[in-house]
């Protein structure tokens, strides 16, 4: 599943494709892919408008129109793309929005997880996130007062999005393992010196995922290298590249998480 950096890196590339653009033409061609509103609101909602801005908030792209919001949300295996001229649809693309000057910006989506909303306040899709990793405003202090509200095994809060917004699988593995901590480690046993490693190992993976355009790991996304930069996600039985150990593997919330048994103690 695409994380904050991986959808972090489509924004980047939609973004000076899309700005300023038209949308001239609507084809839902899953309907169970519109979250809301119903098929022919979202049609008349889209038609006409330009496209102003393109962010990201946590997983979420939003595309900033005239008189609305498009939320996107990839799930497993969502993918968004701009195609020139007039391409047939492939077998799974979920929605194609014709744009003027000719192509298509088409959500392709293989297991139909993926949702779109196209609202008047972004606030009805994303009220319930947490803050954002790099909001300057989540300091060491707020965060050790927030884990310590709580107590839960880190690795499931990081990956709650009610917690700290963007986080995935792959980039808690890694920001556990940056700041060494045992990923079945108590939220509320965590001093603030390590609150404060911890919240800097999320910025350093996150920021270094970005540099590389995020992490290719299967078919889903194949857009950058930050795979060969793994720390320990998904390199059990390789050594820890600070102490050699063997990394190793457990399941841990129902995913697949991966530790140093040496750099990370409970």
């Amino acid at each position: 599943m695409p994380e904050l950096p991986e959808v972090e890196t489509i924004v980047r590339s939609l973004r000076p494709e899309l700005v300023g653009r038209k949308i001239v033409s609507v084809r839902l061609l899953w309907a169970r892919t519109l979250a809301m509103p119903l098929p022919e609101a979202f049609e008349e909602g889209l038609l006409g408008q330009s496209f102003v801005e393109i962010e990201r908030r946590a997983k979420y792209l939003l595309f900033g129109l005239a008189r609305a919001t498009l939320i996107v949300h990839l799930r497993m295996s969502g993918d968004l793309s701009v195609k020139q001229g007039d391409s047939a649809p492939d077998k799974h693309d979920r929605l194609r929005l014709g744009l003027s000057g000719g192509g298509v910006l088409v959500f392709n989506d293989t297991r139909k997880f993926g949702r779109v909303w196209l609202v008047d306040d972004a606030q009805q899709v994303l009220g319930g996130l947490g803050p954002e990793p790099f909001d300057p405003s989540l300091t060491a202090q707020e965060f050790h007062a927030a884990l310590h509200a709580r107590r839960r095994q880190i690795k499931t809060l990081l990956l709650d999005q009610h917690f700290i917004a963007g986080l995935g699988n792959i980039y808690t593995d890694e920001a556990l393992h940056f700041s060494q901590v045992h990923p079945l480690r108590l939220s509320d046993t965590i001093s603030i010196a390590e609150a404060e490693k911890l919240l800097e190992g999320i910025r350093t993976v996150l920021q270094s995922g970005i540099e590389h355009n995020g992490a290719s790991i299967d078919w889903a996304y194949r857009g950058g290298d930050f795979q060969n930069y793994f720390r320990a996600y998904g390199r059990a039985g390789q050594p820890c590249p600070v102490c050699g150990a063997a990394i190793q593997r457990i399941v841990v919330g129902q995913r697949g998480t991966h530790f140093c048994p040496v750099c990370q103690v409970m």
